[in-house]
């Protein structure tokens, strides 16, 4: 199968959407000539004119006000903020409208929007365009949250994000948009709210978010030589979360290790967590279940100090033989 990029999955995507159907459009700052902040949307401009693919003012609450009108009417807009971080500019329209319309009508009317979010660290942006912020839209009933970690998610879990009728948070981590990988070049959808077993293992299960999975991965590489088998599982869709592959994951290791970029206080991971001590998978624990996560700090400028605030490699294969050499 041929290999193309994390962010060429992302645009050919939305372009085979823009091909069949009409209702689908984008919206947001220099993504016309300019294809976007990070590249994304290029080309698509001359292809379906500045009508489908709209430059929009400097006004993040625009383009998402835009978005839940244009969605309640019947389209499907994709609107993009260039960096995650200025989504705060826009919480009234996402949390106060796009969440809950579908609710308080009784399903009258509906909200089919996608919102694509370039997050994360590792590009030098500082403290105010690398945030990793998916557990504000993960606390928020009426929102789906996608954060795909390959260019064969993000391209399957956008399209089956299209056809869902609530609103969408699609995180992007920045450095995956130049990581490549097998993409089918037909149409196909991952559904939303489904697991993946990413790496079968037997001595720890290792849940992974965004770029954390292949960091986990390159982690496993390396402590396959040691006899340690991590088994890797990717929700890929965090709201709703599909817990029952990680449930069943840790019945047969009796070990977890939840990564994720974003600071452990108020972090994803708690979420995972309880949710393994809730299930029938607390009486096969052998270890306590523990997080690695972003250190509660803004994210340096500084690119030694970038590193060291987010999980890295190293890290995980330090945590995983700490709990793997577990005793009580």
């Amino acid at each position: 199968m041929r290999e193309i990029t994390y962010a060429e999955a992302l645009r050919e995507a939305m372009r085979q959407a823009m091909q069949k159907d009409q209702r689908v459009f984008l919206m947001g700052e220099d993504i016309g000539v300019y294809g976007g902040a990070f590249g994304v949307t290029a080309g698509l401009v001359e292809e379906f004119g500045e009508k489908r693919v709209r430059d929009t003012p400097i006004s993040e609450a625009a383009i998402t006000g835009a978005c839940v009108g244009a969605a309640l009417t019947g389209m499907r807009p994709i609107g993009e903020m260039q960096f995650s971080d200025f989504v705060v500019l826009a919480m009234e329209q996402l949390v106060m409208q796009a969440a809950k319309i579908r609710f308080m009508f009784g399903g009258k009317a509906s909200v089919p929007m996608i919102m694509r979010l370039a997050s994360g660290s590792g590009t030098g942006a500082a403290a105010q365009h690398s945030e990793s912020l998916e557990n504000w839209f993960v606390h928020t009933p009426g929102l789906k949250v996608v954060m795909p970690s390959t260019p064969y998610d993000a391209k399957g879990l956008l399209l089956a994000a299209l056809d869902d009728e609530n609103p969408v948070i699609f995180m992007e981590h920045k450095v995956l948009y130049r990581t490549k990988g097998p993409v089918p070049e037909e149409m196909y959808q991952i559904p939303l709210g489904k697991s993946h077993v990413v790496r079968e293992g037997k001595h720890l299960t290792v849940v992974a978010m965004s770029i954390m999975v292949s960091r986990a991965l390159e982690a496993a590489e390396i402590l396959a030589k040691e006899g340690i088998e991590l088994e890797i599982i990717d929700p890929r869709t965090l709201s709703p979360l599909d817990d029952e592959p990680i449930i069943q994951s840790v019945m047969k290791t009796g070990k977890a290790l939840v990564v994720h970029e974003a600071v452990k206080t108020g972090g994803f991971g708690g979420e995972v967590v309880s949710r393994i001590v809730e299930s029938k998978a607390f009486g096969y624990l052998d270890a306590p279940v523990r997080r690695l996560a972003g250190l509660d700090i803004p994210i340096p400028y500084n690119r030694t100090l970038e590193r060291a605030a987010v999980p890295q490699v190293e890290n995980i294969v330090a945590e995983a033989r700490k709990l793997v050499e577990w005793k009580y």
